[in-house]
């Protein structure tokens, strides 16, 4: 019997985790034959302002599949409207009435299978086959899921995905910040470019506040906007109290999480990109990067002047000598209107009245939190705290 693969997708952009995958599968499976088919109308998500056009991410996918056993399939744009996949393997079937289906997934969209149109009549015609990244809580969720769709005698069958991980909102971001080259097919990358696709043709330096709000705000988690915005106005209000920049403020409070959204990995990848070397601390610790990061994509993607740049690279961890803009990035950052803990209000009022007591507050808080979790303390905080303290 002929053994026929799916793996649709909206493709935007199709990277190398996508074809990584996908050939993978193909051998894990024996799979005859299987086909990339981009969606045309998701009706699953609603794709980004600026995407591109369903032709322009086809023929991207066709870019991606050169060179490979790997099939790329029209059928969807040449259907147009919302992209079913019940629709798309009926009419498959009628091209393989004898092939056995696996339709290919990832996690997020095997976990919502059941919800989508006529899935009774496409779980009845298919194989499910669901990819996942090896996280524990991860294959939990598969497992329960699995388990589910066994009573009613729908069968599943999980795969280890082994190959690079990226999600495209992730790459979609990294583009941006230009240190997309590892997650992309060369002539992917070139199309792109080209195209100037994902804003690559946009130029983002010395932006007037309201455009850098804009574009910052569709750079980060939409769970990190509220932060950002209420940074961005208490770090103007201290530089009017303590007498720093208050447009320098602003920016910096703007773009102090500019690459929050990018996980421990990215940071390295962001990191190597730049051709920044790390300490033992940084390595260890990848998570604490977004402000190293964040300090680079300020300077070399916004064009920002040094002053923004340094109270960006100094707002996690903060360092000896700090400046009065940096420390009010840094307290600012702390106990803008959204935070909420014990002792956030006496830092709030310390901030207006001393900001040096506001900055030890600060700071002592972080090592003590860090101490009672067991988490190595950074360098920098440590001598921030002796500085400000004065103590030898």
């Amino acid at each position: 019997m002929e053994r026929i693969g799916i793996f649709g997708g909206t493709y935007n952009p199709p990277h190398v985790g996508h074809i990584g995958a996908a050939i993978y599968g193909k051998g894990a499976l024996c799979l005859d034959k299987l086909y990339l088919i981009p969606s045309y109308i998701s009706p699953h998500k609603a794709l980004p302002v600026g995407s591109p056009t369903p032709q322009q991410r086809l023929e991207m996918v066709a870019l991606s599949a050169q060179n490979t056993d790997l099939t790329v399939s029209d059928i969807e744009l040449s259907r147009g409207g919302a992209s079913y996949t019940y629709e798309t393997v009926l009419a498959l079937r009628k091209q393989h009435p004898e092939a056995e289906i696996f339709l290919l997934t990832g996690t997020d969209m095997f976990l919502t299978l059941d919800q989508w149109r006529e899935a009774e009549l496409l779980l009845s015609m298919v194989t499910l086959v669901v990819f996942y990244r090896g996280d524990k809580d991860e294959r939990r969720q598969i497992e329960a899921k699995k388990a589910f769709f066994a009573e009613k005698g729908i069968s599943a069958i999980v795969m280890e995905n082994a190959v690079t991980e990226i999600s495209s909102t992730q790459l979609r971001r990294m583009l941006v910040f230009n240190c997309a080259t590892p997650f992309l097919n060369e002539k992917v990358h070139s199309y792109i470019l080209e195209n100037k696709l994902y804003g690559t043709g946009e130029n983002y330096k010395n932006l007037p506040i309201e455009e850098l709000e804009k574009v910052v705000c569709s750079l980060v988690k939409p769970n990190r906007v509220a932060h950002i915005l209420g940074c961005r106005d208490t770090a103007v209000q201290l530089a009017k109290k303590w007498g720093a920049n208050e447009a320098d403020a602003a920016r910096a409070g703007l773009l102090h999480d500019i690459t929050k959204a990018l996980d421990g990995p990215l940071q390295l990848t962001l990191c190597d990109q730049y051709g920044m070397e790390l300490d033992d601390f940084s390595r260890a610790y990848p998570k604490t990067l977004h402000a190293h990061t964040g300090a680079m994509v300020a300077q070399r993607i916004f064009g920002e002047n040094d002053a923004v740049v340094s109270a960006i690279h100094s707002h996690t961890t903060g360092k000896a000598g700090m400046n009065v803009l940096e420390k009010i990035i840094y307290v600012a950052d702390y106990m803008e209107p959204n935070r909420n803990f014990d002792g956030v209000e006496a830092l709030r009022e310390a901030a207006f009245t001393d900001m040096d007591k506001a900055m030890v507050m600060g700071l002592e808080m972080t090592v003590s939190l860090l101490k009672k979790e067991g988490k190595t303390i950074s360098k920098e905080s440590l001598e921030a705290l002796k500085d400000l303290k004065n103590t030898p």
